[in-house]
């Protein structure tokens, strides 16, 4: 897909609409740029709560792995 933007006099450009919408980009979002081997790229910066539920296929094994830790600062913590 290409799309084409015009700079303004104030540097801004603005998002083509298909490019938004592919890339779920909304209204308040932030935006890297990044220069690359003489070209600009343009990313899109996800927030946290962006991620949430993503893990959910491992959510056992996150769950198991988190006793795990809390059991062994307890025993450390006995110990120490």
């Amino acid at each position: 897909m290409t799309e084409t933007a015009t700079v303004t006099s104030k540097s801004m450009v603005t998002i083509p609409v298909k490019i938004m919408r592919k890339y779920g980009i909304k209204e308040g979002d932030k935006v890297s740029f990044v220069e690359e081997e003489g070209h600009i790229l343009f990313v899109p910066k996800k927030r946290l709560i962006d991620y949430y539920g993503i893990d959910e296929a491992h959510i056992e094994e996150i769950k198991k792995a988190i006793r795990e830790l809390n059991e062994e600062h307890r025993r450390e913590a006995r110990e120490g």
